[in-house]
């Protein structure tokens, strides 16, 4: 059972490195797909911290999350530095930006066309009573089903 485990998360971390580099967006947001990988970067956004301190709430081997880590820096949302004895991993925040940009862009146009439909709404005729009438059959008295 370990095996088969083992072998669904590498696949799932291997999956994340397939985008070309000329799509950055993809990476990040495949990156974020996995719940660990999303918990690490909640995590990385208080402190810094080594891959042992990332390692401590999961129940995965430490090849385990520097395979995840390794998928979060190639989509640049982390970077790894030398602190004397430690390699504390760093969360960029530029990466943000572009996932900011983007997820904005779509929001404006949802609101746009939320705005269009308002505005057909209010164009179209008021009804007295808006509410369909509810048809109800009468029970039969005495013997119940």
């Amino acid at each position: 059972m370990l095996r088969v485990v083992s072998t669904v998360v590498n696949r799932m971390v291997e999956h994340a490195r397939q985008f070309p580099d000329d799509e950055p967006l993809s990476r990040v947001f495949s990156a974020l797909a996995d719940p660990i990988r999303r918990d690490m970067v909640a995590r990385l956004s208080t402190a810094d911290a080594t891959v042992n301190e990332l390692a401590e709430p999961y129940d995965v081997t430490l090849q385990a999350v520097s395979k995840h880590l390794r998928v979060l820096e190639e989509a640049g949302l982390v970077s790894r530095s030398r602190d004397a004895q430690r390699r504390p991993v760093h969360l960029e925040a530029k990466v943000f930006e572009l996932m900011t940009k983007w997820i904005e862009r779509y929001r404006q146009q949802a609101e746009e066309r939320y705005s269009r439909l308002d505005e057909v709404l209010r164009s179209m005729p008021d009804h007295d009573d808006p509410t369909p009438p509810v048809h109800s059959t009468p029970r039969r008295k005495g013997k119940s089903r």
